[in-house]
């Protein structure tokens, strides 16, 4: 059928068109989807409902793949391993099995000469991206920098032993919190091709009828959700990035099971207390502090008018916020206010994208789960918190103990240099005059704020008790 009569949006016409191209294309579909800014809110909403509809590769490869990345027969890892695959993907395929210790898993394997595929489009993604960089009005896009951050993902999902890792880092995350639950690794069974992690008894968490009918409590699932992906963005600075309903399911208890940890987020403290203080600042409809803090992270240049971006924050929050709670969507927002990046030269940021887009997705989720709830009620709560936590009296007076602790840390390594410095100095060599002492000392503590001060010479107190 001709491309140009091909009904549907455009979005699900590329979307239609990137399953046919393969694999790659897929994949790289699913990463624009993370990009608004780039294809336009409807086109990047349609390229995220690509879920890898792809037909599974023979049994027989798989367990040959199995047997010499273990380095052993499947009959010796398992005494009983399902031929027919569970879920096939763009990049692997996923069967049931049960270890010879009787352990329910899943064994998920890679496509064969998937690697090889991979690069080569992605060559060809790179090569598009630079010719995108000779024209002016695509510079701010960072195109180079969108493959390159496509090519880690794929680098770190077709590595599976990574893919492990991260499971394994977030179970521990949340190790003492059960709500939110993450397959048990299998390393005797993983390898870079392989992966085996503990199967979940579990109805998928959009199968709402499924869940009432079981005697689940939609707002108790909604709620243990919404906790635990703040925790993961504002405690943890690592988030799962894929929690579409594929990815969840629901146990006996309201409990999340998560899988699937191919694509995971980071933020660093800077981003984490970015995104509170921002969101706090639209919650109280401080516009102006909404901008400022764009130009304090230097996302958006010092040349832009503060003033004037306070003004385009403002027609963005004033029609969210101006909404009933059940239709306020933090995502929503954030997208609104990323779309006018190109207006104020503001830069990209593609973990805050992924941020944005995993929020849409959950909110998404939350709402079919629970149409008669609000969302935003349940999640504002949870919100705050993690908002006090990140830029209130109490965290800022830990940064400074982070600040004064490193330096205590660093102390030994200073006087070592001290020392080093010493010696190369004879007696008659160089002196500081006591004026210019006084002056740099003066210059420092002006540099520094009262309760950095404060918390330094607390510090530097707490060693002196130690030494002597």
């Amino acid at each position: 059928m001709s491309r140009k009569r091909a009904a549907g949006r455009p979005g699900e016409r590329l979307a239609v068109a990137l399953q046919e191209m393969g694999p790659s294309f897929i994949k790289f579909g699913q990463a624009l989807s993370t990009r608004p800014d780039l294809i336009g809110e409807d086109v990047a909403d349609d390229l995220g409902q690509l879920r890898d509809r792809v037909p599974p590769f023979a049994a027989k490869v798989a367990i040959e793949t199995i047997e010499k990345s273990l380095d052993q027969s499947v009959e010796s890892a398992f005494t009983r391993f399902d031929r027919h695959a569970t879920a096939a993907a763009s990049i692997a395929q996923v069967h049931q099995a049960v270890t010879n210790n009787g352990d329910d898993v899943m064994v998920k394997v890679l496509r064969p000469g998937i690697e090889d595929q991979f690069r080569r489009d992605i060559d060809f993604f790179a090569w598009i991206a630079r010719n995108l960089e000779w024209l002016p009005e695509f510079r701010r896009l960072r195109a180079i920098d969108v493959v390159g951050t496509f090519a880690s993902t794929v680098a770190i999902e077709m590595d599976l032993r990574l893919e492990g890792a991260a499971a394994s880092e977030m179970a521990e995350n949340f190790a003492e919190d059960k709500t939110f639950q993450v397959p048990k690794v299998d390393w005797d069974r993983t390898d870079r091709r392989v992966l085996t992690a503990t199967r979940f008894e579990g109805i998928p968490i959009d199968n709402r009828e499924a869940l009432i009918v079981a005697g689940r409590n939609p707002e108790a699932i909604v709620n243990n959700l919404l906790r635990a992906f703040f925790n993961q963005v504002f405690r943890d600075g690592f988030f799962h990035a894929d929690l579409h309903p594929g990815n969840l399911f629901v146990d006996d208890d309201n409990n999340i099971c998560a899988v699937d940890f191919g694509i995971t987020g980071r933020l660093n403290k800077g981003d984490r207390r970015y995104v509170a203080e921002l969101l706090f600042a639209f919650l109280v409809g401080d516009y102006r502090r909404a901008a400022e803090i764009h130009f304090e992270a230097g996302y958006v240049p010092q040349s832009q008018s503060v003033d004037a971006f306070a003004q385009a924050c403002r027609s963005i929050g004033e029609p969210v916020l101006g909404r009933e709670a059940n239709d306020l969507s933090i995502g929503r927002l954030l997208a609104q206010l990323f779309q006018i990046t190109q207006t104020f030269d503001m830069q990209t940021q593609p973990q805050l994208l992924l941020l944005q887009k995993t929020l849409v997705v959950i909110e998404g989720v939350a709402r079919t789960l629970n149409p008669g709830g609000n969302v935003w009620q349940m999640a504002e709560p949870l919100l705050e918190g993690h908002v006090r936590d990140q830029i209130g009296p109490e965290a800022r007076l830990r940064d400074g103990l982070d600040e004064a602790g490193s330096l205590v840390r660093r102390l030994p390594r200073l006087v070592e240099k001290a020392e080093a410095a010493a010696a190369l100095v004879s007696s008659e060599g160089l002196r500081l005059h006591p004026d210019s002492a006084r002056a740099i000392a003066a210059e420092q503590a002006r540099k520094r704020k009262p309760w950095q001060i404060a918390a330094i010479v607390s510090a530097a107190a707490l060693l002196l008790l130690l030494i002597f």
